[in-house]
């Protein structure tokens, strides 16, 4: 398998996105190393699935990636356990919606510090070990919000506008060591954050379920349709491969048209 002597760390990744990426990454053969909160009868059946599916291994850290000291930890396991990190993808992530001048400022403090301070955090851990192979791939999962903006979500759009700085700059930095660091930005995608997000919205808007779903979610993209955690995780796995070998410092737009407005 292509992957079979490689090992990713997937944050953010017991549902949603991050799953998938991580579920796209052992078909492959990587060992895994998944990260996020959740119900731990659920993590561990997921963590299983992913064992059978790369033949290999697959592991859970519960670091809290909002606490540098345990994102520097996970680290060290992972250079104990699997060999450190040869690929990177920073998932993990939160929404929070409100007008600015009501938004909580533990709110903000938490939505930078998780989607954007931690992908500092991890890519300075990982680097170093990536430059001593001569090979790595960083990915980040950014936002049609890495890109524009939308109102009631002024943390969050900074992050991602943000997290696609940081892609460039870094990408620049190891141009010459056999690291790549690409984003991917997705419009909607029908996820538990993209769901949870509807109840603010609806207040915020005074809107309606249907409303917020058709006039704002899917506004702004011209399919009219959700994006899919199965096309976000495919191109993860291409950026991975050697035909992705100079695409970097890019910001992959998945976002049926949004963007391109």
């Amino acid at each position: 398998m292509r992957l079979q002597d490689k090992t990713a760390l997937v944050t953010g990744s017991t549902s949603g996105i991050g799953l998938g990426i991580a579920k796209a990454l052992a078909a492959e053969g990587a060992n895994i190393i998944i990260n996020g909160f959740g119900e731990e009868a659920a993590i561990e059946a997921e963590r299983a699935a992913l064992q059978v599916l790369n033949g290999g291994k697959a592991a859970y850290d519960g670091a809290d990636l909002t606490k540098p000291d345990e994102i520097e930890a996970m680290f060290k396991r992972a250079d104990k356990d699997m060999g450190g990190v040869d690929i990177l993808v920073n998932n993990a992530g939160m929404q929070y919606v409100a007008p600015v001048e009501d938004f909580p400022v533990e709110k903000w403090d938490m939505i930078i510090a998780l989607n954007l301070t931690a992908a500092f955090h991890t890519i300075r851990h990982a680097v170093p070990g990536m430059r001593k192979k001569g090979w790595g791939r960083i990915i980040g999962t950014a936002s049609a919000h890495s890109l524009v903006a939308s109102p009631f979500k002024s943390a969050y759009v900074t992050a991602k506008h943000g997290l696609a700085g940081l892609t460039k700059t870094v990408a620049l930095e190891v141009a010459e060591a056999g690291i790549t660091v690409n984003c991917i930005s997705p419009g909607y995608v029908w996820t538990p954050l993209v769901e949870n997000q509807i109840p603010d919205t609806m207040k915020a808007r005074h809107m309606t379920r249907e409303q917020v779903i058709n006039d704002v979610l899917l506004a702004g993209q011209p399919t009219k349709q959700f994006v899919t955690v199965e096309q976000v995780a495919a191109i993860a796995a291409f950026l991975t491969r050697d035909e992705a070998a100079n695409i970097t410092g890019a910001n992959l737009s998945v976002d049926g048209g949004w963007t391109a407005a």
